[in-house]
């Protein structure tokens, strides 16, 4: 069965075919919420809500975007909520987990290397955790989940203009946070602060 059938079967109550889209996106959901919260627990919980809110809205969905869209939307939200409601301190999000932030290792890497990769990700958790969620939603969607911003426009119900605005505004920050740290721009995501989409 693919994704399509699974989405329709769920829709008419299907619960296995719902476990399937679970299985096939719970590991990008866990990690989107882990960055956006940086704590283990509550990243599952607002998985959970994620999951939950989508199951509840499927027959709703109008699939004006895809499912995976709709998918990091409400997990995004969900997130959001979270964090407003618990009020914590948000350390920085947790990128010892996500692929996009390490580097393919070396055969045998070099401790200097390994040292290096390290200061990598606590930098670029200390610098994601300056933003505010709505900035870090948004940066998070562009630079991790390589979604374009008409697809984040859609998917958090926002002006394309508001989009492009928020991502701006959380790159310079960025910028701003390593260059006051000494580390320069070679810290930014994907090295692309300056990248259209």
């Amino acid at each position: 069965m693919k994704e399509q059938e699974w989405i329709e079967a769920a829709r008419k109550g299907d619960e296995a075919a719902f476990e399937q889209l679970v299985r096939t996106y719970e590991n990008k959901v866990y990690h989107l919420a882990l960055r956006m919260c940086n704590n283990p627990d509550d990243a599952m919980e607002i998985a959970q809500e994620a999951f939950l809110s989508a199951w509840r809205g499927l027959p709703f969905f109008r699939e004006e975007s895809s499912f995976a869209t709709w998918l990091y939307r409400l997990t995004s939200n969900a997130a959001i909520d979270f964090l407003r409601r618990d009020k914590r301190n948000v350390t920085g999000p947790s990128l010892d987990d996500d692929e996009t932030f390490t580097q393919a290792p070396d055969p045998a890497p070099s401790p200097h290397s390994r040292a290096e990769q390290g200061e990598l990700r606590e930098a670029l958790a200390a610098g994601l955790a300056t933003l505010t969620p709505e900035h870090r939603q948004v940066l998070l969607l562009r630079e991790l989940q390589g979604m374009s911003y008409e697809e984040i426009a859609r998917a958090l119900d926002l002006d394309l203009g508001t989009v492009k605005s928020r991502i701006a505004r959380a790159r310079e920050k960025l910028r701003k946070y390593f260059v006051k740290q000494g580390n320069f721009l070679e810290y930014l995501p994907s090295n692309q602060a300056g990248r259209e989409g």
